[in-house]
């Protein structure tokens, strides 16, 4: 088996653990690492031939489901599978909503997840979650508005959302300060809203705030 699969967790025992299931699931396949959600996203970038992500919720840089989105983002056609320790059903749900495959808990055992990892890398594209009740259809229409940001403007929007100021955006992202207001301008047309207040509540009501 060709190509590289990508584990992003900041807990290096899981990644040992995760690292095995992929060499038993799909031996001979390229495994890179990363602890943080920037390193994360540098390395899927730069990963050659990659056909899986495994991530992990809660990792230095990622802000609820936003480490889904971004590097949904970056490789749109990659599936990301995601191990966490969060609960519920709804984590599930929200977990492929922002791109995610499919999820599983990190109590699973290692067979579970070598089966996962088979399952997600023989499925394809991604699949989307299953239909929105009637009710929720407008807050589907702006979680998928905001799983198309482009990386740049999600992170962006994760800055707002910290009451980060345009300069210091500008400075941890080593871009303009006119680019932010660009990439600002871009985010609040396509999320439809008046302003970066606005912009913020948007994502907080989505989750993106919320840490799992």
């Amino acid at each position: 088996m060709s190509g590289t699969v990508l584990i992003a967790d900041d807990h290096p025992l899981f990644r040992q653990a995760l690292r095995l299931a992929v060499e038993r699931a799909l031996p001979g396949t390229a495994i890179v690492e990363a602890g943080t959600l920037a390193s994360a996203a540098a390395a899927a970038a730069g990963a050659e031939a990659l056909r899986l992500i495994l991530l992990d919720l809660k990792m230095p840089g990622a802000v609820g489901y936003s480490g889904i989105a971004m590097l949904h983002a970056e490789c749109p056609e990659v599936p990301i599978l995601v191990v966490s320790s969060a609960e519920g059903a709804a984590a599930a749900d929200e977990a492929r909503a922002f791109g995610a495959i499919g999820f599983l808990h990190k109590g699973s055992d290692l067979a579970a997840i070598e089966a996962a990892i088979a399952r997600a890398v023989g499925g394809g594209r991604p699949m989307r979650p299953a239909p929105a009740p009637e009710g929720d259809a407008g807050m589907e229409a702006i979680r998928e508005t905001v799983a198309g940001l482009t990386p740049t403007q999600l992170k962006v929007l994760l800055a707002v959302l910290d009451g980060q100021l345009n300069k210091q955006i500008a400075h941890g992202l080593n871009i303009s300060e006119a680019t932010v207001k660009a990439h600002m301008t871009a985010i609040m047309r396509k999320l439809d809203v008046r302003n970066r207040t606005q912009a913020a509540l948007v994502a907080r009501s989505l989750g993106l705030d919320l840490r799992h």
